[in-house]
């Protein structure tokens, strides 16, 4: 299939990938898997002369998964492809593109759980010493780092944090999570110290009157969450971290360190501000990876 995808479509998945990125902390190798299984099935719809995939009916997607298997293309790849579709659709709705979901009735695939990718302790440490301290933007920066890692807070929840969330007496912070739940989250005393030093001298220095929002830009307003993602790559960068990286990196360090050093996964759970315990467990395999590295290495019979 060499047929080429229509400008308008091509910006819309490109959008739809960057959402995902940055939103959900998907991976750069499947967001780019995504956007390729996009792109082949707006192919595949031109080939078959319909218009684009944002004009689409189930027979379409029906059509689609048939011609992959006729392919020989492989089952998890097209359970890949299906799953694209139907989050690229859900998107669609989510911002009127489209007046009905066409994947709406088709089965989800099962996939096989993702493990997500975390720093080791070393390499967390090597981020959170590579700002400059001499300024306050990168002050600034230290302070949502220890933060982060500390709380295991989302980067939206992280850059959303207003003051009267921050309770520093308690060392606690109120985070206001997904569907507006509220959770207490401790902050512990590295954090707090950075958040205090913050407060203390750079925060008035990056805008004279900086509202109620707690990390503020020279322009007086929240930094974006795709802005703090481009600064952590640039720290990331600085420490010589070539380990993975996603908007999520520091959450996951957290939810595995946590686990590592004996955290109860429902504790944990609670932290992490998740509603099923399923989307906790996740974190058990990559300790369980860790705990089987360990005796490898250590255990005389290994």
């Amino acid at each position: 299939m060499s047929q080429s995808i229509p400008a308008h479509v091509d910006e819309e998945i490109t959008r739809f990938i960057e959402r995902l990125w940055l939103k959900q902390g998907v991976s750069k190798h499947t967001s780019s898997a995504y956007q390729t299984d996009l792109r082949s099935f707006q192919k595949f719809l031109t080939a078959e002369q319909k218009t684009t995939l944002l004009n689409v009916e189930p027979h379409d997607l029906e059509r689609y998964l048939l011609w992959r298997r006729q392919q020989g293309l492989s089952p998890r790849s097209t359970s890949r492809a299906l799953s694209a579709l139907k989050k690229f659709y859900q998107y669609a709705m989510a911002e009127r593109l489209i007046t009905h979901d066409p994947t709406a009735r088709l089965a989800r695939p099962k996939q096989p759980q993702a493990i997500p990718h975390s720093l080791s302790e070393a390499e967390v440490e090597a981020l959170l010493n590579a700002p400059q301290l001499d300024d306050p933007v990168q002050l600034r920066d230290r302070a949502m780092l220890e933060v982060l890692y500390a709380t295991g807070l989302r980067v939206t929840e992280l850059v959303s944090l207003t003051v009267d969330q921050i309770h520093l007496q308690q060392e606690l912070v109120r985070v206001i999570g997904k569907g507006n739940k509220e959770r207490l989250v401790p902050l512990g005393e590295e954090a707090l110290d950075w958040l205090q030093k913050y407060f203390a001298e750079a925060r008035e220095t990056l805008y004279a009157k900086p509202g109620n929002w707690v990390f503020v830009t020279r322009r007086g307003g929240p930094l974006t969450r795709q802005a703090f993602w481009h600064r952590i790559r640039y720290y990331a960068q600085q420490a010589d971290i070539r380990s993975h990286l996603s908007p999520h990196t520091l959450r996951h360090a957290f939810a595995t360190h946590l686990l590592n050093h004996g955290a109860d996964l429902r504790v944990l759970q609670m932290l992490l501000g998740h509603s099923d315990l399923s989307t906790t467990q996740i974190y058990t395999h990559v300790a369980r990876e860790r705990l089987q590295q360990l005796h490898a290495t250590h255990h005389p019979r290994a």
